[in-house]
């Protein structure tokens, strides 16, 4: 049987936190069809890009078996006082649950800041790696469950002339780079069997091999339980990442609905059959094993 293939990276708003954000009077928050975030400002959004059956029918599209599903840390939640911080992440995990139930397993979630059970990993934003210390009993705990971790950027604070794209090309890719270098000082022998996934290919990170070396960095391979996601990248980044640290730690992620899937897909599937088994398929079963219908609850 044919192995699935997996688009690790996508988002999706349930309809209780869309309720929740259109409820607020303050950013982060939903006016109609627009997203108000408290550092980056407005955003018009296609709302319809988070219908469950749109994204089953762009999952077949693209010959995509599973898309895992998580909540943006860039949405500014983590600004916010305790309590409005859980409304939202709550309507979040209810939202997520009917999701999946729906759409039959072709999507699976990850959970927001900590672990759920039934969820299928936890979604944490890149600085929280550079807090090692602090987050330690998180890491700890998530380990000890066996939990898959996504860590994908977090809120951003862009210079108030910066254009529109600031923060996704340079924040970003910052903050990434930034938390696989603290994971690869610190943490990766301190949580030598936390399973970790970086958003983006870590800003970059893996092309940083050389560099490390020449700064006397003996070992600087990633760790065999480390992966680098694919979104937003293209062929270059995609062959120099596969130089520098091998097809068995890339993962093809999209970033949908936020930007077209397409691009990168296409270049992934233009570097060959072997290359695109191992980012759709043989990457994504070694970092999940089996994966049973429902939320996203491993075997």
């Amino acid at each position: 049987m044919t192995a699935q293939a997996f688009d690790f990276h996508q988002h999706l708003w349930p309809e209780p936190l869309q309720a929740e954000l259109s409820r607020r009077r303050t950013a982060p928050r939903l006016r109609g069809s627009v997203l108000e975030l408290p550092r980056e400002g407005s955003f018009d959004v296609d709302l319809a890009g988070h219908d469950v059956d749109r994204r089953i029918q762009d999952l077949d599209r693209d010959e995509i078996d599973v898309g895992i599903v998580s909540l943006a840390p860039t949405l500014d939640f983590e600004l916010l006082p305790q309590g409005e911080r859980d409304r939202l992440v709550d309507a979040y995990h209810e939202g997520m649950r009917e999701v999946v139930r729906r759409s039959s397993g072709r999507l699976l979630a990850l959970a927001a800041g900590a672990p759920v059970d039934g969820f299928a990993g936890v979604s944490l934003a890149g600085r929280e790696l550079a807090e090692l210390d602090r987050r330690a009993p998180l890491l700890d705990e998530l380990e000890r469950r066996g939990e898959v971790v996504f860590v994908h950027p977090g809120p951003s604070s862009p210079p108030g002339d910066a254009p529109a794209w600031w923060s996704a090309v340079v924040d970003y890719t910052v903050e990434m780079q930034v938390a696989y270098a603290s994971w690869l000082a610190r943490g990766a022998a301190r949580w030598p069997a936390l399973r970790v996934v970086f958003a983006i290919l870590a800003g970059g990170a893996p092309f940083q091999r050389e560099r490390l070396g020449s700064r006397g960095v003996r070992s600087a391979a990633p760790p065999a339980n480390v992966f680098f996601e694919t979104a937003s990248y293209g062929t270059h980044a995609l062959e120099l990442s596969l130089a520098t640290c091998g097809v068995d730690h890339l993962l093809y992620g999209s970033d949908a609905p936020v930007i077209d899937p397409r691009p990168t897909l296409e270049a992934v599937r233009g570097l060959g059959e072997d290359v695109t088994d191992a980012l759709l398929r043989r990457n994504a079963a070694r970092l999940f094993g089996p994966v049973r219908a429902g939320v996203g609850e491993r075997d």
